[in-house]
């Protein structure tokens, strides 16, 4: 049988919130037992349609609604847009009803992810927004403590309702902090996951 697998699902246009993706899923893999299954979503058009072929030309596979049913957790990312996650995120999250008619991931423990080009441009909105389909799916939604030292140290990114990181205008890379809370949220997530 295989391992139980946290499933990490995002959307990332310039790179920043993949980069979070990847740390999740290293503090995921750094928990015994557990796997990271890393995902992104399809970007879609103007008219809101799927604006890509079936497999991405590089980088991670389009998540499946497969995916999401088999996990044993979720951490969902996205950039924040006025506020809120990415259409292409939302897109995919507005397919899944038929989880919810199920009840396929209530009571599994989620989390969620953000990146900004400004440091006051809606990470916090973007991170509660991001709950909420996680909050009618059943899903545990779950933060980070402030017994995470970064979080209490860090001057870019970093809060309590999950990990966050600000790029800048220049797409600049992760800070140490962002880092060390991105693995800290993958690995609570994990030992979360295998206490069921």
């Amino acid at each position: 049988m295989s391992a139980p697998y946290i499933l990490v699902l995002y959307y990332s246009r310039y790179g920043s919130t993949r980069a979070m993706a990847e740390e999740i899923a290293r503090g995921v893999e750094s928990v015994a037992g557990v796997e990271a299954r890393l995902r992104t979503v399809q970007p879609i058009s103007p008219d809101t349609m799927p604006d890509s072929e079936a497999i991405p030309e590089e980088g991670h596979l389009y998540c499946q609604t497969e995916d999401l049913e088999g996990c044993a957790g979720l951490a969902l990312g996205s950039p924040t847009r006025f506020g809120n996650m990415a259409a292409p995120l939302k897109y995919f999250l507005d397919t899944t009803s038929n989880l919810w008619m199920t009840g396929a991931l209530i009571d599994k423990p989620a989390s969620v992810f953000t990146s900004t080009q400004s440091l006051h441009g809606g990470q916090e909105t973007t991170l509660l927004t991001m709950m909420m389909p996680l909050l009618h799916h059943g899903m545990l939604v779950m933060g980070l403590p402030y017994s995470e030292p970064a979080l209490s140290k860090t001057l870019s990114g970093g809060t309590p309702y999950g990990a966050s990181h600000f790029a800048g205008r220049d797409g600049e890379g992760l800070s140490q902090e962002e880092i060390e809370l991105c693995r800290a949220q993958g690995a609570r997530l994990a030992k979360q996951a295998i206490k069921k």
